[in-house]
């Protein structure tokens, strides 16, 4: 969201009445509890969960759901992910729906380090989750390009954190060996351009597409196969990310 603020200025909780979403999950809050408006608390028609950062104005997750879940857990117990509020779970009987907000590593190489640790363990996390027979879903920005048909310029940012053999790698793995799927994928095997979710703010990267598809929702293969669409919600703009929609026949 680049500031749930700053969406909310753009129109965010008019066209979220209009969706009729089940659940939404939102990354980059960047609130703190205190600061929190009505609308933001009691979304129209729907329960509101949130995982701040410790930090203000920094980071932060949350999952709107019209029906209120059986469980919440908030972080995963790792110290140093969970006081940056990246990870947030809601549980609807069989049905997981995470909102995730990996981190970046763009801004310096000890942040690049963090990421690869938090890639390390939530690899270990994915598997332990794909042996609990449930329907699991992970929402939210993975910073991570998975292929070159994900990004426009790919030659360009081949040294660049976002898309460095090590995080394609990395998400393969999940993809592969750990048995997830990419759902946006597997509906649009070989989509280009209109499965992008990132633009940089900086020169006309919006208005010619020069994006990059790093939000995914990523679900164990059971959920999956009862996708039937997947889009990138475009017709406005509410930060340099866009909402991935996904339908499910469930």
């Amino acid at each position: 969201m680049n500031g749930i603020r700053s969406a909310a200025r753009k129109g965010f909780f008019e066209w979220l009445p209009e969706h009729q979403a089940d659940v939404i999950c939102l990354q980059e809050t960047r609130m703190q509890e205190p600061q929190l408006e009505d609308v933001m608390r009691n979304p129209p028609g729907m329960f509101a969960m949130y995982h701040h950062a410790e930090k203000p104005g920094y980071s932060g997750v949350a999952i709107y759901s019209k029906q209120e879940p059986d469980r919440v857990q908030v972080g995963l117990g790792w110290d140093e992910l969970d006081c940056e509020g990246r990870f947030l779970q809601a549980d609807f009987g069989n049905l997981s729906v995470v909102s995730l907000y990996l981190p970046s590593g763009s801004a310096k190489e000890e942040r690049q380090t963090f990421k690869y640790s938090v890639m390390e363990r939530f690899a270990e996390w994915l598997k332990v989750q794909r042996k609990a027979q449930r329907d699991i879903v992970v929402c939210g920005d993975w910073n991570i390009a998975h292929t070159k048909m994900d990004l426009k310029n790919w030659r360009g940012n081949q040294k660049n954190s976002g898309f460095l053999p090590e995080e394609r790698e990395w998400m393969t793995t999940v993809f592969g060996e750990l048995d997830w799927r990419d759902v946006f994928r597997g509906i649009h095997p070989t989509a280009e351009g209109e499965g992008y979710t990132w633009w940089s703010n900086r020169g006309q990267a919006w208005a010619n597409n020069t994006g990059w598809r790093i939000d995914y929702q990523v679900a164990t293969p059971g959920l999956a196969a009862k996708a039937q669409t997947a889009t990138v919600w475009r017709e406005s703009r509410f930060s340099d990310h866009a909402p991935l929609i996904v339908d499910y026949d469930v």
